[in-house]
């Protein structure tokens, strides 16, 4: 039982962790190619560094519904 709620702990902090994360890369990629795309470096539109932010969703809801279901475990037993 103390083992599910840990579990459900780990995985809802990683959840948590993995947001913060893809907003700060994702920012700095915006921030990065805005810059590269006013000097003439880069050719693609600045909105593709938000492609950045899909990884990390992903990451962001299996973490999510394992902590769900720990915490459905825990709970129930």
């Amino acid at each position: 039982m103390k083992r599910y709620k840990c579990l459900f702990c780990v995985f809802a902090g990683l959840a948590v962790l993995l947001s913060d994360v893809m907003c700060a890369v994702t920012a700095y990629s915006y921030c990065d190619m805005l810059c590269g795309i006013r000097y003439g470096v880069y050719s693609t539109p600045a909105s593709t560094a938000f492609l950045l932010a899909v990884p990390y969703a992903v990451g962001i809801v299996i973490c999510a519904l394992l902590a769900w279901c720990f915490h459905r475990k825990y709970r129930s037993a």
